[in-house]
């Protein structure tokens, strides 16, 4: 119990100071451009493609996904055994706590005085670090962000979308793999708290839909979109 308790601040602490890490504004320094004056003024992917181009925004939300993948995937090693369907509530309790960190760093880089992106594509490599726990429902997830992305051409509604639909989908993978809910419950509620604050971090760009005023992919960087 002890040498998990240090673990755990340990990687809690390496996996905060991971997320923290601001890919955006490191391709933007690289290219002369400061983010956070420059088009929607966020240091996410979207932003990053608006302003400076496609293949580095691909590229920003790549980066933010491994931050995210990382540090949860590696807890995992360390804290899972053999058998999936026997993880302790501690241990899932533990390598929830890394993936919060990983998240909110990049939510709230100390880089960045405490602001950062909407921590899409980093909730999304946290997720997939969880195998098999939340590895398929992601992947799902992920299908359903690019399907509404490629019809409606809104970012962020492929963002909100995917993250409601989450929690439901993992609820139908744990049902066909035959687990009980009851044992993985802090994993259940970890992924209703991440698909919350992902929504809420989008409140804004909801409201531009609901008036019509949220700008759609290839619309430039004169408009107002903030996105992860």
């Amino acid at each position: 119990m002890g040498d998990k308790f240090l673990f755990l601040i340990v990687a809690i602490v390496a996996a905060y100071v991971i997320g923290s890490t601001p890919f955006g504004m490191i391709i933007g320094r690289i290219h002369g451009v400061d983010l956070r004056k420059k088009g929607s003024g966020n240091v996410g992917a979207t932003n990053v493609a608006r302003v400076i181009g496609r293949k580095w925004g691909i590229l920003c939300f790549l980066l933010d996904a491994i931050k995210g993948f990382l540090p949860v995937f590696f807890a995992g090693m360390y804290l899972k055994g053999d058998d999936a369907q026997k993880l302790s509530q501690f241990a899932q309790s533990i390598w929830l706590a890394v993936a919060f960190a990983t998240i909110a760093g990049h939510v709230f880089s100390f880089w960045l005085k405490f602001h950062g992106g909407k921590g899409v594509a980093t909730s999304l490599g946290a997720l997939l670090g969880f195998y098999p726990y939340f590895t398929w429902a992601g992947i799902v997830a992920l299908g359903i962000w690019i399907i509404v992305v490629l019809i409606w051409r809104y970012v962020s509604l492929g963002s909100v979308v995917s993250a409601a639909a989450f929690p439901i989908l993992l609820l139908v993978v744990w049902f066909g793999m035959g687990w009980s809910v009851g044992q993985f419950w802090p994993m259940l509620v970890f992924s209703i708290a991440v698909s919350t604050l992902v929504i809420i971090r989008h409140r804004s760009n909801l409201a531009r839909l609901l008036t019509g005023r949220e700008n759609k992919i290839g619309m430039g960087a004169s408009g107002n979109t903030q996105q992860d």
